[in-house]
């Protein structure tokens, strides 16, 4: 999915979205920079600390915190690697899709 349409998809969903903050977008639109910077069309294999590093996030509680919180609001698919020197496998496309029954719920 290109660039361009991830961006927009995700500001259409949190346009109505309250719980989502400006760390929350600062986080999204690092990952989707970094991912079109590995070359890839949604999903990116990387550690938390180059994320945190492109982010601006200097505090790890927050970064974790911010990404929970992206992974349970369904802004983000998050496949952690358990191991030290294995990235860990983030998925960014196709949002709208997961997304939008809990748009629904903040729309009224």
């Amino acid at each position: 999915m290109e660039t361009a349409t991830i961006l927009r998809g995700f500001f259409s969903a949190i346009e109505k979205d309250p719980r989502i903050s400006v760390s929350h977008i600062g986080l999204y639109v690092t990952l989707v920079s970094l991912c079109q910077s590995q070359g890839e069309t949604g999903c990116l294999e990387i550690f938390g600390k180059d994320v945190m590093l492109a982010s601006k996030i200097s505090s790890t509680a927050t970064y974790i915190k911010l990404l929970h919180e992206l992974i349970d609001f369904r802004y983000l698919h998050y496949e952690p690697s358990y191991y030290k020197r294995k990235a860990s496998r983030i998925s960014i496309a196709g949002i709208q899709d997961h997304v939008q029954p809990y748009l629904n719920h903040y729309a009224n």
